[in-house]
């Protein structure tokens, strides 16, 4: 994957982030802050826990941090797959916002 081919993926999956966010907030009682500064989105819940993702230019990844753990992605030329195996991102993020939000949530590309 070239530089740009991962900008263009990885831009593609942060707008789709904070897409998911505002559907979410539109159709739920969640209350999810999105805040995005360059490469970086961070989504504060109501109860002030924070997940963030950035981009990782230099190793053409994406990094999830949330309450429970950091998982680094890479794109397979279809998903965003975790480098160590626990599967793909949205399903991950979907998982860790539910759990911090307390309410059952759906994140999509």
């Amino acid at each position: 994957m070239t530089d740009l081919e991962y900008l263009d993926q990885a831009e593609k999956l942060l707008l789709a982030v904070e897409r998911s966010c505002d559907r979410i907030n539109d159709s739920t009682e969640a209350d999810i802050d999105n805040q995005r500064s360059g490469g970086m989105v961070t989504l504060t819940f109501a109860n002030r826990s924070q997940i963030v993702i950035n981009q990782q230019k230099p190793l053409h990844e994406i990094w999830l941090a949330t309450r429970s753990g950091g998982y680094h992605y890479r794109f397979d030329g279809q998903q965003w797959q975790c480098t160590k195996g626990s599967g793909e991102f949205f399903a991950q993020l979907t998982q860790d916002a539910s759990a911090q939000a307390g309410l059952a949530l759906h994140f999509g590309a």
